[in-house]
């Protein structure tokens, strides 16, 4: 769902989830891949993390920048642990795909909201 918030089509979404998924990243630009190298090995590895990593992502993205991709990554990893721990299903649908269509439905409050 990101990656529709962030403007990317469905068929765009597709690609980019199955590019991630086979771990080929050659034809990503190298920030995106520092990014991506980061996010993994946080997740897999985190006791592998070292100032080194953080210091290629604060080449390619600057302190605040790098920040922001630690703080991303961590908080997603997060999420899924706490949704993974009590079992919460996924949205059967993208929640945001009516606004990014630039439909409004449902976007007037009622009363009571």
């Amino acid at each position: 769902m990101l990656l529709a918030v962030a403007g990317l089509e469905d068929e765009q979404v597709k690609a980019k989830t199955k590019q991630l998924a086979s771990q080929d990243w050659s034809g990503l630009h190298p920030a995106e891949r520092a990014a991506f190298a980061f996010a993994r090995k946080l997740s897999v590895k985190p006791w592998e993390v070292t100032p080194e990593d953080f210091e290629l992502l604060r080449e390619h993205f600057g302190t605040l920048g790098a920040l922001d991709v630690v703080w991303w990554t961590a908080r997603c990893q997060y999420m899924t642990r706490v949704a993974d721990a009590f079992q919460l299903p996924l949205e059967s649908e993208n929640v945001f795909q009516r606004m990014r269509a630039g439909r409004n439905t449902d976007a007037t409050p009622s009363k009571s909201q």
